[in-house]
């Protein structure tokens, strides 16, 4: 029996390996950029065709490459930035693993453009799935522009994997991000389909949050620094009252190299304990500086993931950096009163014997049973602003006691006037088990409708209630494609992030369908000029509303992975729906119970909790001992 095993070809080896390093465009993105910082620039453009699976081009004005690098960086395990194994326990470049370049090569075509400052000439090399197609001098500037065209070319059942351009092009900015913010001190530059994304110049770090996320980040930061022995921490995190119920804004940089850590983040979410709901994330970027030698980041071939050798200092120190960082700011409540400010203007300080004790003047002889007009001598007196008394004055201050029987008149109907406010017709409802009697609703702590029913009691949770209504309604809009709109009279503008823009814009017919008029309005802005009917009582803040139903979406479907249809009619019914504590009347329980059960689920909520629980009187009659 002959030999089976056999070593594989390169160009196979190499597809093999793509698999790991390349699994979308944005993977190819990150590796280009940090190969582009790690020669040493100060300005790199990005530029996309089709979210990067028509084109990627990267190009710097680094240090560029010799003829022999230029044809040699596209080999496995080709890297100059790794001599021994030594090297790894001391890495501060980016990459150091040799396989991007070679991986990239093997699934796409491939234009590269370098040259030295030393060089008059540079060079051009041209490959296509691993093989190198053309290498010639060519004239360009210093630095280096590679081109990556046509991603997974030859691999279309994995090009078939690939998202929408709008979803692909959203990972592609998380990329473009972390490395940005990074490294603030490089200017960066994305362009996609020929539509400036970002123009971020040289700036500090709070600059270039600001650059990337909007003006509106500028009040929501607080600054972190902390030196230790251990670590250095650096950056800033974002107040509580702007915490969002999405992650997507947490970064944390070991090293300048971005990570995920869920240790780490519980670090910094337990810092803001009793502060935020349990299901909002604040923002955070945090820059942590450590001894590479007490770090692995050999992990994994995105290097996302690092190996630590003390853990539990690192989480110590970096949740007492963001406690002491949101105390300093008054953003936690205080109970140390010297630093409260709130009572010293209260205070005014007085010599000793400045202090006169009040005096208070009266007449002895005073009898208010007195005649109606009473006597000079039993009036009572009233101090001055000058000092002195005046009798006059009680004539003009003393009440007629006529009439005062009718004070009590309104007593004698209140509970007549109060028992047929609460006299309602009946409701219909579905189970005949369910049946109400002639009955009264009653609100219970702003969250619980009570109504009586033959066999006892049911109980209605509004919020749940109402959130299930919405859905259903906002569901059938979304399949007839026929929701109907209120134009605004004042249209408002919302700002969002490049991710949240492009999110929006790939939802904009079904945000449409929801009633919405929307509209792209300028660089990562949209115009609301009409809201759904169902909406049009939400005190003229659409702007918060639509910020909110993106939000909602995308919580909806990281969590649930829901349909797009599914998690946008269940972000606008969340959003829209009633909240605990509302206090409603009793049309308004009434016109709520009579819609609950018009609906295909009335007893579960959009979450698929219970909606509606009953006490039969044999239950209570139990509590009673009876």
């Amino acid at each position: 029996m002959s030999d089976i095993i056999q070593l594989l070809p390169d160009s196979v080896a190499n597809q093999i390996a793509a698999g790991e390093v390349v699994q979308r465009p944005a993977s190819a993105v990150k590796e280009l950029l940090e190969n582009a910082i790690d020669a040493g620039a100060n300005k790199i453009q990005l530029i996309l065709k089709d979210a990067g699976k028509a084109l990627i081009q990267v190009i710097d004005n680094g240090c560029g490459m010799s003829v022999t690098d230029a044809r040699m960086c596209f080999e496995r395990h080709a890297t100059s930035k790794v001599r021994k194994a030594e090297d790894l326990f001391a890495i501060r470049t980016m990459g150091f693993r040799g396989e991007a370049m070679a991986s990239i090569a093997a699934i796409a075509q491939i234009e590269m453009k370098t040259r030295r400052h030393e060089d008059e000439l540079g060079t051009m090399v041209q490959i296509e799935g691993s093989e190198v197609t053309n290498q010639e001098p060519v004239a360009t500037s210093v630095g280096t522009s590679i081109s990556v065209k046509n991603l997974f070319y030859n691999t279309p059942a994995r090009r078939n994997f690939l998202k929408s351009t709008s979803a692909e092009m959203r990972h592609v900015l998380d990329e473009f991000q972390r490395i940005s913010l990074s490294n603030p001190a490089i200017a960066f530059s994305l362009h996609h389909d020929g539509v400036e994304i970002h123009r971020l110049p040289a700036s500090g770090m709070k600059q270039r949050i600001v650059h990337l996320f909007g003006n509106n980040y500028n009040q929501r930061l607080i600054p972190v620094e902390e030196e230790t022995s251990i670590i250095n921490i650096k950056g800033f995190i974002g107040k509580p009252e702007f915490a969002k119920k999405t992650r997507g804004e947490q970064f944390f940089f070991v090293n300048n190299r971005y990570i995920k850590d869920a240790y780490l983040n519980h670090a910094v979410s337990k810092s803001y304990e009793d502060l935020l709901p349990d299901d909002h994330f604040p923002m955070y970027v945090l820059f942590i500086e450590i001894d590479p030698a007490k770090i692995d980041v050999n992990v994994h071939p995105t290097k996302t993931e690092i190996k630590y050798l003390d853990e539990k200092s690192i989480y110590a120190i970096l949740h007492s950096a963001v406690k002491r960082s949101i105390g300093r700011f008054n953003i936690s409540p205080t109970i140390d009163f010297d630093q409260e400010t709130g009572f010293s203007g209260m205070i005014t300080h007085k010599a000793p014997e400045e202090i006169v004790p009040p005096s208070i003047s009266f007449n002895p002889n005073f009898n208010p049973f007195a005649a109606d007009k009473p006597s000079k001598e039993s009036a009572p007196t009233f101090p001055r602003a000058g000092g002195g008394t005046s009798r006059d004055a009680s004539a003009a201050i003393l009440p007629s006691t006529k009439g005062w029987g009718a004070l009590y008149e309104v007593a004698n109907h209140a509970d007549t006037a109060q028992q047929a406010a609460i006299e309602l017709p009946e409701v219909a409802v579905p189970d005949d088990s369910l049946e109400p009697v002639q009955k009264q609703l009653m609100q219970l702590h702003g969250r619980y409708i009570i109504s009586q029913i033959k066999s006892g009691l049911m109980l209605i949770d509004q919020q749940a209630a109402h959130e299930r209504i919405l859905y259903e309604r906002f569901s059938k809009q979304l399949d007839d494609h026929k929701g109907a709109s209120q134009h605004s009279l004042f249209p408002q503008t919302v700002t969002l992030s490049p991710n949240d823009f492009e999110l929006a814009k790939s939802l904009l017919e079904e945000i449409k369908s929801l009633g919405f008029e929307v509209r792209e309005f300028g660089k990562n802005t949209l115009i609301i000029e009409g809201i759904p009917v169902d909406l049009v009582n939400n005190n003229g803040n659409e702007t918060r509303l639509f910020e909110q139903l993106i939000e909602g979406f995308k919580s909806s479907q990281q969590e649930l992975k829901l349909s797009r249809r599914d998690a946008l009619a269940r972000s606008m019914a969340k959003n829209s729906a009633i909240k605990s504590g509302a206090v409603l009347g009793q049309q308004e329980m009434n016109t709520l119970i009579e819609q609950l059960f018009a609906c295909q689920t009335p007893n579960f909520s959009i979450s698929g909790k219970p909606v509606i629980q009953t006490i039969g009187l044999t239950e209570l009659d139990k509590k009673f001992d009876k």
